[in-house]
């Protein structure tokens, strides 16, 4: 989301504009019985509870106050029945950081919570990670958006041109210039009328306006490409 979400306006910014993100299926076994007899099973559903309420403390209580992270659990599945105990329960466990030591800190904090969660409830086997999907930090080169946001700012005014916070969202385009060592900038635009409600991404009511959204990002692209092939050859 930009500093200002108006369509027709573009934002910029040096350094990290979207986070490092990573996806993780945490599988937690126990042994299944009847619900009236829980004491002859292992309930891997109070287990994930447990393991949901404590990861929350990661945020809170693992990184430095001045730092950002996020732990999302996304997903809990376990069960088909209200009276069984299931023999697993399977968390969905998203994780951002602005800073690559940061998410380190926090999925080795993830993968400390669960194990110790497991052998608190005596699951009868080790849990098991999944980490099924990653994207880079983007961070932006300081030079390469120093010239794109003076062309902006040249094509569009400066009261169109904002600075673009850091937004916990991932990419995985910057993939390719950092296999390259191309130099790259992410911008963002803004995409709602003035007086539309602003909401986000997977919001089933995100419908950014079609123009000016899509006359300013072709001509956001033009620039931009301009600006940076005329600082080459």
């Amino acid at each position: 989301m930009l500093t200002t979400p108006e369509a027709g306006h573009v934002a910029t910014a040096p350094g990290p504009v979207l986070s490092a993100g990573d996806c993780l299926r945490v599988t937690i076994h126990g042994t299944g019985s009847h619900g009236s007899m829980p004491h002859l099973g292992v309930d891997p559903v109070v287990v994930a509870a447990s393991i949901v309420v404590r990861l929350q403390s990661i945020v809170a209580r693992v990184i430095a106050p001045a730092e950002f992270g996020v732990v999302t659990v996304g997903s809990i599945q376990a069960g088909t029945k209200a009276n069984i105990i299931p023999e697993s329960a399977t968390l969905l466990v998203n994780v951002r950081a602005y800073d690559l030591d940061v998410r380190a800190r926090i999925l080795a904090a993830v993968e400390r919570i669960v194990n110790a969660e497991c052998a608190a409830g005596a699951c009868p086997k080790e849990p098991e990670f999944d980490h099924y999907e990653s994207f880079p930090l983007t961070s932006n080169d300081e030079e390469t958006t120093r010239r794109v946001t003076a062309a902006f700012v040249e094509h569009f005014g400066a009261e169109r041109v904002h600075p673009l916070a850091p937004v916990p969202a991932s990419e995985d385009f910057s993939i390719i210039p950092d296999a390259f060592g191309v130099p790259y900038t992410y911008w963002g635009n803004g995409g709602f009328l003035p007086g539309a409600p602003v909401l986000p991404n997977h919001n089933p009511g995100f419908a950014p306006a079609i123009q000016p959204t899509l006359r300013t990002g072709t001509e956001a692209a033009v620039v931009a490409a301009l600006a940076y092939l005329a600082g080459t050859g």
